[in-house]
């Protein structure tokens, strides 16, 4: 019998106990794939749904190869293959942030691919593709990676492939490794990519004059990627939400103990409130702020810290001097004043460059404020110097503001404090900040992503195999067994301005204010804020009452009639 010691050791290179026994837990599957250890690939055929946008005419004259195949006619399953493709040589790259499941696509495309086809790693994401850093991937590596967390078998990255270079080099890749299709799994923009991917290399790639296909698969813990019906949620959005609110509900718990603290939580949500949504949805605390509900106002930055004090003052007056907040990270970008400076101060930093760069950093305030209009310049003066440091900090490399850095949370904070004296001086009001990201982004899917992304693998190896490109793989009916169908790419293409110029791009999914999610919420909060009704959902499980549970929002969302998910 081993030591302890050798037990321990035995634990290391992602072989704890945990690990080892959730690569052993069953996944269901669609009816239409069979079994999850043997699982058939399908056919599809036709639906008689056709997918426009209002620059449909635009995208078809940009995308004619795509769109003439396509019809941006979406795709159904149809029983088994027709006939067993053998010889495909298949890569699959991770593109963007990493959300819980990415590994099981891998193990899901590579085990409808079958013994007869190869599929290839891409190490590092885009920039791995450009350079052609590709592995084969094997049937051990699968059984290690299933049901596993994060993107670390591959890697990610976050280029954009777009110039005229990086397409031959991609060309290059394909060639080089003589390769049949590409899988992107990636989130709204690397979707976009995928789809000018599909085009580019739709014919003449190789010597006889083919091209090679290119498959979506729909990833972003952000929840900002969504087609109505036909794509309910991108993977990842359930275990990153279910890590939070086990984390935001074990701070709830803390404030009805200690009955001195708030704790003002900011969330991940750049473009958008689903994560925000879904954590207060599961957790329900005081004060929840969603951005889209603030745009849609035009509520000011006034008026929200008013809102948030007024509850702070009236639960107190009940003996309540506690109590937690929830903020999207782009909560500021949403705020209408705040958005309009944002706007005239990108302006002003892409117009001086060189100026900005040589000043000394006390020296960049009153630069930028000499050169934006009187409104914007008083309230850049107005804000603490942490926010005005982070808005005048280097933009990410698409040239946004990064949100993430800015302290909002703090700002809603110090306001707060200074509103609750005006309102209530006998008020007592201490208060702490958190910021839940990164701790969302990797951990080992639940058992909804666990199977909704080994479905999404085996439905993106399917229609390679079914000879299909310039699709996005999707499970529709979450809740009624699964079926497999596939959006076409080029059918969710608008034009948008970025940068000074027109680019394709899939829309980012907002919350919309009369969806079934937003309007339960909106029906319960004002309770949550009179009295402690929160709870506490606990730890995301793989074994027990809550593991087959849909994300809150996705269930209200699709009108389903339970909690349950339903796959296979």
């Amino acid at each position: 019998m081993s030591t302890l010691v050798e037990q321990l050791i035995q634990t290391e290179a992602h072989k704890s106990v945990f690990e080892s026994a959730v690569r052993q837990l069953p996944l269901p599957v669609c009816a239409a794939f069979g079994s999850s250890g043997s699982p058939q690939a399908v056919g599809f055929s036709n639906t008689a749904r056709v997918l426009s946008t209002r620059d449909s005419d635009g995208v078809r004259a940009q995308f004619p190869q795509s769109v003439a195949a396509s019809g941006n006619v979406v795709l159904t399953s149809a029983g088994p293959g027709s006939t067993r493709v053998q010889g495909k040589r298949v890569a699959v790259l991770f593109s963007g942030g990493p959300a819980a499941g990415g590994h099981n696509v891998v193990c899901g495309i590579k085990r409808v691919l079958g013994a007869g086809n190869t599929l290839f790693g891409v190490k590092a994401g885009p920039k791995g593709l450009l350079k052609g850093s590709l592995f084969e991937i094997t049937d051990a590596n699968v059984d290690f990676i299933i049901n596993t967390g994060g993107f670390d078998f591959l890697g990610s990255d976050r280029t954009k492939i777009k110039s005229d270079e990086q397409f031959a080099q991609v060309r290059e890749t394909c060639i080089k490794h003589n390769l049949d299709a590409i899988v992107v799994v990636g989130g709204d923009d690397s979707n976009t990519n995928a789809a000018v991917l599909a085009e580019s290399l739709f014919t003449g790639v190789k010597a006889d004059g083919s091209g090679v296909q290119v498959i979506g698969v729909p990833k972003t813990i952000d929840g900002d990627l969504q087609v109505g019906d036909l794509l309910a949620i991108s993977f990842g959005f359930d275990t990153a939400t279910r890590i939070y609110s086990e984390m935001v509900g074990n701070i709830l718990q803390d404030t009805s103990s200690s009955l001195k603290y708030w704790h003002f939580v900011k969330l991940m949500g750049r473009s958008a409130s689903h994560v925000a949504l879904e954590v207060a949805l599961q957790t329900k605390p005081a004060i929840t702020l969603i951005s889209e509900e603030i745009a849609a106002r035009k509520e000011s930055l006034a008026s929200i810290i008013d809102r948030v004090a007024q509850v702070i003052v009236e639960r107190s007056h009940k003996g309540m001097n506690y109590g937690v907040l929830l903020a999207p990270e782009g909560l500021i970008e949403f705020i209408p004043e705040m958005n309009a400076m944002i706007a005239e101060l990108n302006d002003v930093l892409a117009h001086h460059v060189a100026e900005f760069a040589a000043l000394a950093d006390d020296a960049k305030p009153a630069f930028v404020g000499s050169r934006l209009s009187p409104d914007n310049a008083n309230l850049l003066a107005s804000l603490p110097h942490y926010i005005v440091n982070m808005l005048l900090a280097e933009r990410d490399s698409h040239g946004n503001l990064q949100v993430s850095l800015i302290p909002t949370e703090q700002l809603l904070i110090d306001m707060a404090k200074q509103r609750v004296r005006e309102l209530d001086p006998a008020v007592p009001f201490a208060a702490h900040s958190h910021f839940l990201g990164y701790e969302g982004r990797c951990g080992a899917p639940t058992l909804f992503d666990a199977a909704y992304t080994y479905n999404l693998g085996l439905t993106a190896g399917s229609l390679i195999l079914d000879g299909r490109t310039g699709y996005m793989a999707t499970i529709t009916g979450l809740s009624s067994g699964g079926v497999p169908q596939a959006i076409p790419l080029a059918g969710l293409l608008n034009i948008e301005r970025r940068h000074g110029k027109d680019e394709f791009v899939i829309e980012k999914a907002l919350v919309k204010m009369d969806s079934p999610a937003m309007q339960y919420f909106v029906s319960r909060r004002e309770a949550w804020a009179a009295g402690d009704l929160f709870t506490s959902p606990g730890p995301r499980q793989f074994w027990g009452p809550t593991t087959h549970q849909l994300p809150i929002s996705v269930a209200l969302n699709s009108g389903a009639d339970a909690l349950m998910f339903n796959i296979g």
